[in-house]
């Protein structure tokens, strides 16, 4: 049986396309079926959220700004 160093070094040797769909495989053989309530809520706050943005409420800003100011409330 091949080590999991072995294995890693083959499996990153295939082209990229390959590679992110075995990703994929291993990430969905990882899941399970999520709680429904937990599932429930967030279909509602992403709802809320949406209708805000619609309405003018609030302001998206740009995933990058986003992650920047995580980034600095981290380091702090």
């Amino acid at each position: 049986m091949r080590s999991i160093e072995q294995l890693t070094e083959e499996l990153l040797s295939l082209p990229s396309e390959s590679r992110a769909i075995l990703v994929e495989k291993l990430i969905a053989s990882l899941e399970f079926d999520p709680d429904p309530e937990i599932q429930a809520a967030w279909i509602v706050e992403a709802k809320k959220r949406r209708d805000e943005i619609r309405e003018g409420s609030i302001q998206p800003i740009p995933g990058e700004d986003a992650l920047a100011q995580v980034r600095r409330l981290l380091e702090q």
